[in-house]
């Protein structure tokens, strides 16, 4: 009697469990649906706007190409510093470091993402763009033939490479803890064979934990890149706003501005159809921010189904 009360207890237990998830998922759905149509029916009206609605753009596509450009530069820029690193962290805490050593850097990589993104942007302005002034200048003078360092470089170093920078700082904490809990994963029969190969502790992780995480590795990136491309309030105190189409990286005269910090900054003086034309904004990085996540989780389910 005692077995079928506990077995009738678990089976109640499960199935108020999975009600739970399932609600809990549709909700999801629902919310994210939601935000989607509400940007659609507040921002379509827009695409027939120009001139002052516009912000003195011919069209609406004139607004939001260049902060288009400046969130995908921003972006990019990001991941190329933080993929790299990432992965090198994720890999001193799997394989490397001993493992009290390991624990203390994880967590600290982790206590990054807690960090709100105003703090990240004051970091910003008031250290990271200062200290890097002299870099700038560096490159100003001596690769100033590559179009990226033409300068001129300004004395605050509020620049689009220094939102880069912050936005690869901000990334790296999710890039690395996906990319660590993937290197942790790798079968040890895998492993052991390599060594038993006759390979190096680094010729085994290219052989065998690589291979074996790369769809996780470029899902962790994706996933990275996403959380750069929403970034608004870090952005928003390292560039001044401007509608500008420049791949000049060390200036702020020519730089580009991002959408969520273009939002951000002119949202609350906005009125009638200036709202519209930034709701569209806000739809077309939604779209693309839906988009990367999207494609993603996909890589990641996909190397789940293989492994």
């Amino acid at each position: 009697m005692a077995g079928e009360a506990q077995a009738s207890t678990g089976r109640v237990g499960d199935a108020v469990f999975a009600g739970i998830a399932r609600g809990s998922g549709i909700i999801i759905l629902l919310v994210l649906a939601g935000v989607g149509l509400f940007l659609l029916q507040q921002g379509l009206p827009a695409l027939d706007n120009s001139g002052n609605s516009a912000y003195g753009k011919d069209s609406i596509w004139g607004f939001v190409w260049p902060l288009l450009f400046g969130t995908l530069l921003a972006s990019v820029i990001a991941m190329i510093i933080a993929a790299p690193l990432s992965i090198g962290v994720a890999l001193i805490i799997s394989h490397y470091a001993p493992r009290p050593i390991a624990k203390v850097l994880g967590w600290l990589i982790d206590l990054l993402a807690a960090i709100p993104s105003v703090v990240y942007g004051l970091w910003g302005i008031q250290f990271l763009a200062l200290n890097m002034v002299p870099i700038y200048k560096w490159l100003e003078e001596h690769a100033n033939w590559i179009p990226l360092f033409e300068g001129p470089v300004p004395n605050s170093g509020r620049t689009m490479f220094t939102a880069g920078i912050v936005l690869a700082v901000m990334a790296m904490p999710i890039i690395t803890a996906i990319c660590r809990e993937i290197f942790a994963q790798t079968p040890l029969t895998h492993q052991e064979a390599a060594y038993a190969l006759g390979a190096t502790r680094w010729e085994m992780i290219r052989l065998a934990v690589f291979p074996y995480a790369r769809s996780g590795m470029i899902s962790a990136v994706l996933l990275g890149l996403g959380r750069a491309l929403g970034e608004t309030m870090a952005v928003a105190l390292v560039l001044a706003p401007s509608l500008l189409v420049s791949f000049n990286l060390i200036t702020a005269e020519q730089s580009s501005s991002t959408i969520a910090a273009n939002i951000a900054l002119n949202f609350g003086n906005a009125s009638g159809s200036k709202i519209e034309t930034l709701i569209f904004s806000g739809l077309v990085l939604f779209l693309i921010t839906f988009a990367v996540n999207f494609i993603g989780r996909s890589i990641a389910a996909r190397g789940l189904v293989k492994g």
